[in-house]
């Protein structure tokens, strides 16, 4: 039989995470939430504490670790801040993973230290106005011309991608066209890498967002953004299928931040069940309350049991791209549905920002939207079913 327990080492980084989100990022959350502005202070700290670097070999500044390591760190953080988590996600999955996974030497003593270290953030350009879930539709254009790729088109959506410190955006681009068997023309998709000082290149206003208020967010514009050609990430037209790669192993990141969400309400519901009274007694002891929390409590430990799985499939190297669908899938919901439910135990205090259920309610839904939409995954199953 398979040991779902932790050893030592995961444990212990486990426990660290936690005692910092409890310690260090949850007194700070709610006001970073007001105010909509980005925590350069918590980045930093984690940044110290070598969570940038968790799945990184220690030649590119990184701890030596793996991805199951960091998914444990954005489980504990996902607890009780989750725009802290998605920092820490989209910075290591989708800005220095895709370096790591396709770049060239050159290209990862560049930038794998600066990003492994926190002290630097990268953003990843896939998403557009005509291209989400359809990623194929990508309009930004890259032409060649003296050497250099010269960037047009808009990117939408793309977290981590306009605060002080970051310094590249690896964006997704046509670099031509192919024929197909029956003729019809195929775009030809590249991903390259764009340093943020780059002429032409725009974060545009950050969005004003339901949730996730103190993660930074920018449309994006490239206006005849000119990079050399050495900054081709990957082999030329391998771009959207090396980001699908990328995305896969982002689902399981995700499924741990959304199962640390899940499990954050409990937590909460748990403490303030206990607390409040009402008709007498604590409102833990109505049946229609315990029950709610305990039926929130198997979401969590089911979203917790699947992205475990998935994760322990893809260390071993095997196929894992149905149970990174399937993890995201769970936690996602889970994470709204407990937040939904653990706003009702709070009452009308579950309605006040102060309140971390309500902001785990309002920063859940886009766990069913981000990174692959819900759909997005009941499609890769079903797919993986035959039909």
């Amino acid at each position: 039989m398979p040991n779902l327990e932790l050893d030592d080492d995961y444990q212990d980084l486990s426990d660290t995470v936690r005692d910092f989100a409890d310690n260090v990022v949850a007194p700070v959350s709610a006001k970073h939430d007001e105010e909509h502005s980005f925590p350069y202070e918590i980045v930093s700290q984690m940044g110290e504490m070598g969570l940038f670097g968790l799945p990184f070999p220690e030649e590119h500044g990184g701890m030596g670790g793996d991805y199951f390591a960091l998914s444990l760190a954005l489980e504990q953080l996902g607890r009780v801040d989750q725009s802290v988590a998605i920092t820490l996600e989209a910075g290591v999955s989708l800005g220095a993973m895709p370096i790591y996974r396709f770049g060239t030497e050159a290209q990862k003593e560049q930038w794998l230290p600066q990003l492994a270290s926190g002290q630097a953030l990268a953003g990843f350009g896939l998403t557009e106005p005509e291209a989400g879930s359809d990623a194929g539709g990508t309009r930004t254009t890259a032409r060649e011309e003296s050497g250099n790729w010269v960037i047009n088109g808009n990117k939408e959506f793309i977290t981590n991608s306009g605060t002080d410190i970051t310094r590249l955006v690896t964006a997704t681009a046509v670099t031509g066209t192919s024929k197909r068997a029956d003729g019809s023309e195929k775009k030809e998709i590249s991903t390259i890498l764009v340093p943020t000082d780059t002429a032409g290149f725009t974060a545009e206003k950050a969005y004003n967002k339901v949730g996730w208020n103190a993660s930074d967010t920018h449309p994006l514009t490239f206006k005849d953004v000119t990079v050399p050609q050495e900054n081709l990430l990957g082999e030329r037209g391998r771009g959207f299928a090396n980001f699908l790669s990328i995305l896969d192993e982002g689902r399981i990141a995700i499924a741990a931040l959304a199962t640390g969400a899940a499990q954050g309400c409990v937590d909460e519901s748990v403490r303030y069940a206990k607390e409040r009274t009402a008709f007498g007694q604590n409102i833990g002891k109505f049946q229609a309350v315990s029950f709610k929390i305990a039926r929130m409590q198997a979401r969590a430990h089911s979203a917790r049991l699947a992205y475990y799985g998935a994760a322990s499939k893809m260390l071993a190297g095997k196929p894992f791209t149905t149970e990174a669908a399937m993890a995201k899938l769970i936690a996602g919901e889970a994470a709204m549905d407990n937040a939904r439910d653990a706003t009702q135990v709070f009452g009308g205090y579950g309605f006040m920002n102060e309140f971390r259920v309500a902001r785990h309610y309002r920063d859940s839904k886009i766990l069913e939207i981000g990174e692959g939409t819900t759909e997005v995954q009941l499609m890769l199953i079903a797919r993986e079913l035959g039909l």
